[in-house]
């Protein structure tokens, strides 16, 4: 029997990020779809973070602070404690589009394994928006070989049934998120485009720092999953594309 009202997992990993988990948290803890766990996983903040937190948690299912081995490790955590039919990665920063986004994404989903949308970047600086600089793929042609494309859909645009969800590798450094969305992707079999603007995203993210490593272990991850044929033609479009727009694909 199809499943109307699947409980979502939404994760939100922080570490001394006082000045962005308030809106993070605010953005979740509004939504009007009522079947949300939310579980906070820091790495042990020293600033205000869990003091922040702490005035929602009431509305917040679980908060666990404690050291942890990075931000994949810290990932897997939100894993491991999820309970809910979906799992939602919400990072501290990040912002849930508005109130009724998770209501509407979930409305005609019909339970699918894969629900994604669209992204609105947001420069932490100017405060100026412009879209994701990948389209997402329609429904029908989506599948874990979107991916050779680069991080075609926002990793916080995208709800992954949790019994098609893996564990991030705690080997790679800056580019485990790619390589999570195709080995649970290839767990998947239906897909769903809600076709709305699911997250506000902060741009800045780790991989955007670490911008030669991020290219390096990104092609690495192509060439296990698609080939190396294929991941060289991608991968120089990509970078071309990257170095066109001055950023990373």
């Amino acid at each position: 029997m199809q499943n109307l009202n699947p409980k979502i997992s939404i994760i939100t990993i922080t570490y001394n990020a006082e000045k962005y988990i308030e809106r993070t948290i605010k953005s979740i803890v509004t939504q009007t779809y009522s079947n949300i766990e939310y579980i906070i996983i820091d790495g042990k903040s020293t600033d205000k973070t869990l003091e922040i937190a702490n005035k929602y948690s009431n509305k917040i299912t679980k908060i666990i602070s404690e050291p942890d081995k990075g931000l994949y490790d810290a990932m897997n955590k939100g894993i491991a404690n999820a309970t809910g039919d979906y799992l939602w990665f919400m990072n501290a920063g990040d912002e849930v589009f508005d109130a009724q986004t998770l209501e509407k994404a979930i409305k005609n989903s019909n339970f699918s394994d894969f629900i994604y949308g669209k992204t609105t970047m947001v420069d932490e600086i100017s405060g100026k928006t412009r879209n994701w600089y990948k389209t997402p793929p329609p429904q029908e042609k989506m599948s874990h070989r979107a991916f050779i494309n680069g991080m075609v859909i926002c990793h916080q645009s995208m709800l992954v049934k949790r019994k098609c969800a893996v564990n991030y590798r705690t080997d790679l450094k800056v580019s485990a998120d790619i390589d999570w969305c195709i080995r649970s992707l290839k767990n998947a079999t239906t897909f769903y485009n809600a076709d709305i603007v699911m997250c506000q995203y902060l741009e800045g993210g780790i991989s955007g720092k670490h911008r030669k490593q991020s290219w390096k272990e990104r092609f690495d991850i192509l060439k296990q999953h698609f080939g190396l044929t294929a991941t060289i033609i991608q991968h120089f479009k990509i970078v071309l594309n990257a170095l066109k727009r001055g950023s990373v694909g």
